[in-house]
Order: structure tokens, then C-alpha cells, then sequence
């Protein structure tokens, strides 16, 4: 049961549902098999556990609808995670001689990949999320790699403007919709032909799975992600995928309750004299805000902003009691983390990540701005 007249909330509960059977679960578990009976020909939907799983086509159809509400001809596939459904995007459409636009201040495994991509003999391009720069670069391209907001430093870029260009000159145009999730925007509706995320951040939401998937219409282009899937064989586990598809309920309530809170904390830092740095696309003023309310109709869990120095942000961290110093974004328990630790951002040694959770937002905005009082130091900072 789908269609575009319902809310946010009813369309994930339903999503992906088998019809009811008598006797049977709404929402049946997952289906542990690596083969399937099949005397005479090979006629049905599942033959091997590498190609399909019951559980998978319930999740990938729960998915799809949330995506792409009401569209005939759209599927999503599911992958082990986010850099499997990453990879099998631009690894399935690229060939050697072939152009690529990436941006340069996306997931920080972004610079792995073009390594990857260029040892192929793929040309890789490159320029900023914020004020559609990519645009410059498009000439010749075969794909279009785009990151909205970007991760971690939250740019916003206009997904149907640089769709329509991309496609004016023959590319194709992928978006990473992670930090978005499909309730925050739809990229297919924008003009892109895939929408890819990391369905082991806020889609599953309890930092407990690890998750991708591919959202297209179907078509050659899809059909080679599939091929990819199939021969690399990065495929989700039936017990993470049916996790996936059971959080989706609840993704409303939560994506609702993130946003809102990220918003209240972002709020709060704006004036703050610790905070050299802030962005959020909810807040007006934010750079990417205008761009942002017209694409997006939430603007996630995720507030950025940067402290005086390395040590300041540390200490920052470490007064925290109701945030995790932690990676990865997404989940019902707040996460925060200096970004640079890792290397692969170009982001001030200061710069935090913070990952808002579900707690109430008044406590988490206490914790935030005690956290802040607690750890500011005596002696004077500057920005590195």
C-alpha cells in the first residue's frame, strides 16, 4: 500500500508490506538461504542467495517508496553498506577514457574512490557542493557525482539545476542522499538518475547496521548496478536488511524529532564566542539555507561548527555526557567527534560533527552549552 496522498508517517509504517496473510506476521522475518528449491527450469524470483532474498525485495520496496512515492519504474537495490552502493554506482557506469565530477569536500572516502577511479583511467574532476560549482566542470562528463548537504561541512547545492545541466550534456547524475534521507528530500523528483545513500546512518537510525542502497529508474543504467552487485557480490545480510526495513517505521518520529532538536542546538550556538564556526542549512541565515528550503523539507540531524583549536574541541568532547565521542551520524543516541582525527576533510583542527539524537532537546541543549563552559580554558586560542 503506497501513494503520494499519504503522510510521511503512514507511508513508512506501510512501506514494503507483504499483503496480510491469516495467521502470518505483518512484517515477516528474515529468510536465511543461500539456495532455493528449484526443480526444472529456474522460473522464479529467487534461485541464489547472492542475487535475491525475500528479505532484501521487502526492504528495497519499503525503500523505494519512500524515494519515489507514487512512480511506476522505480526500484531500489540493497547493499552492505554505504560504500558498497557508492562503489557500484560509479564502478557500473564508468569505463576507461570516461569523466567523472566529484566534489572535493564530500565523505571523506571520496579521495580513495578517485585513486581508485584514476588507476582505471577514468578522469576525475573536482570543485566545491556550495554554489553549484560543479557546474563549471561538466563539459564532457559521463556522470555526475553529487554530496547535499555535504558531509561534513553541510553546503547545499541545487539538485534540479545541476541535474538539467548535467543531462543538457549527456551525464548522468548521482546523489548521495545520506544526510538528507528520503524524508529530507528526493533526488529523483529533482531530476537525478540514482539517489544512493548509507542506510547505516539515520535510514536505520540505532548505530546497529550496515546498510546501502541504489534508487533509480529502472533501465540499463540500473541494470549495471545490479550486474555490479551480483559480481562483487556486496550484498546485505537477510538480518541487517530486515533490521533496515523494520527502523523505517519509526524514521518519521525520529527524523521529526532531529531535526528539531538540531535546529534548538544550533540556535544555541549561534551567538556562543566559542564558536569560531557554524552551519546548519535550517538556520535563515545559514549560507546554504535559501537553496535548502526549496529543495528540502527537513534539514537533518547533523550541526557542524568549530571550535578555537584542536584542544579546545577535545576538551569540548570530553565534557559531554549525554553526546558519544563517536563516528558516524544518524543514530538515537547523539554522537559528536572532531572530524580532522581521521584526515580526508579540509576542515580547522577544531571542527566538530555533532550528531543529534533523539534525547529531549532541552537536556541535550543543556549538555551542549555546559559542555561549553566546562571546557573552555584560560588561556587564549586560535583557529588551526
Amino acid at each position: 500500500m503506497s501513494g503520494t496522498g499519504m503522510g510521511d508517517g503512514t507511508r513508512a509504517v506501510r512501506a514494503g508490506l507483504p499483503e496480510p496473510v491469516k495467521y502470518e506476521p505483518a512484517l515477516p522475518g528474515p529468510v536465511f538461504a543461500a539456495h532455493y528449491h528449484l526443480p526444472g527450469e529456474p522460473t522464479g524470483p529467487y534461485t541464489y542467495g547472492r542475487d535475491e532474498n525475500p528479505t532484501w525485495t521487502l526492504l528495497e520496496r519499503a525503500v523505494a517508496e519512500l524515494e519515489a512515492p507514487g512512480q511506476d519504474g522505480v526500484e531500489t537495490l540493497a547493499f552492505a553498506s554505504g560504500m558498497a552502493a557508492i562503489s557500484a554506482v560509479l564502478f557500473s557506469q564508468l569505463r576507461s577514457g570516461d569523466t567523472v565530477v566529484l566534489p572535493d569536500d564530500g565523505y571523506q572516502a571520496l579521495p580513495l574512490v578517485r585513486a581508485q577511479l584514476e588507476a582505471y583511467g577514468i578522469e576525475v574532476r573536482t570543485a566545491p557542493t556550495g554554489g553549484d560549482a560543479q557546474l563549471a566542470v561538466l563539459d564532457g562528463a559521463k556522470l555526475l557525482w553529487i554530496e547535499t548537504p555535504s558531509n561534513p561541512e553541510l553546503d547545499v547545492c541545487d539538485i534540479r539545476r545541476l541535474a538539467e545541466a548535467a543531462h543538457a550534456r549527456g551525464a548522468l547524475v548521482a546523489v548521495d542522499n545520506t544526510l538528507a534521507t528520503p524524508l529530507g528530500q528526493r533526488p529523483l523528483e529533482l531530476g537525478a538518475d540514482f539517489s544512493v545513500a548509507s542506510g547505516t546512518k539515520q535510514l536505520s537510525g540505532h548505530g546497529d547496521v550496515l546498510l546501502g542502497y541504489v534508487t533509480g529508474r529502472t533501465g540499463e543504467a540500473l541494470a549495471a548496478v545490479r550486474r555490479w552487485r551480483k559480481i562483487v557480490g556486496a550484498i546485505p545480510g537477510p538480518m541487517e536488511a530486515w533490521l533496515g526495513h523494520r527502523s523505517l517505521a519509526t524514521l518519521p518520529l525520529r527524523v521529526d524529532r532531529q531535526s528539531a532538536t538540531a535546529l534548538a542546538v544550533a540556535r544555541a550556538l549561534k551567538d556562543r564566542p566559542e564558536v569560531v564556526a557554524l552551519r546548519y542549512p535550517g538556520l535563515p541565515d545559514d549560507p546554504s539555507h535559501e537553496v535548502a528550503a526549496r529543495q528540502m523539507r527537513r534539514y537533518g540531524c547533523v550541526v557542524s561548527f568549530t571550535l578555537a583549536s584542536r584542544d579546545r574541541a577535545e576538551r569540548f568532547l570530553e565534557a559531554l555526557r549525554l553526546v558519544d565521542d563517536a563516528t558516524s551520524f544518524g543514530g538515537v543516541r547523539s554522537t559528536a567527534e572532531r572530524r580532522g582525527r581521521w584526515g580526508g576533510d579540509a576542515v580547522p583542527d577544531g571542527f566538530v560533527r555533532l550528531s543529534v539524537g533523539t534525547e529531549d532537546t532541552e537536556d541535550l541543549v543543556t549538555d551542549v552549552l555546559r559542555a561549553l563552559e566546562e571546557s573552555a580554558g584560560s588561556s587564549q586560542e586560535s583557529a588551526g
